[in-house]
């Protein structure tokens, strides 16, 4: 059984760090202070939904379907996601604004909630 790595000390909620890598073939080990990529250290949820994504291969709308959540959901998750990833989050306007329209064709938002997100509203 394979467990998952905890994140965080047990004792004293300090980051953990790996310092011991094992073959499990040869029982070889190597000793040191490894960095984990931050893929490595998503949580839980975040990993579940970056899988899906990429099942999905980036359509937001049959991500929400798989996991049975709005297309507005799947896109606040998607941006939690990418938070965590300390990704920089600053689509440009034009971006924007097709996302926008996009959601209004999907019939995901209102063409009043459209015009109001269009105007600087809330997101």
């Amino acid at each position: 059984m394979n467990a998952v790595m905890p994140k965080n000390c047990p004792a004293c909620a300090h980051e953990m760090q790996v310092c011991l890598l094992r073959c499990p073939a040869c029982q070889t080990e190597v000793q040191g202070a490894f960095v984990l990529d931050r893929f490595t250290q998503l949580a839980g949820e975040h990993r579940a939904f970056l899988e899906t994504f990429i099942r999905c291969r980036g359509n937001l709308k049959d991500v929400g379907a798989i996991l049975n959540i709005s297309y507005p959901t799947a896109r606040n998750r998607l941006d939690g996601l990418i938070d965590s990833l300390d990704f920089e989050n600053k689509a440009s306007a034009t971006t924007y604004r097709l996302d926008v329209l996009m959601r209004l064709k999907e019939g995901s938002i209102t063409a009043e909630e459209a015009l109001e997100l269009l105007q600087g509203g809330k997101k």
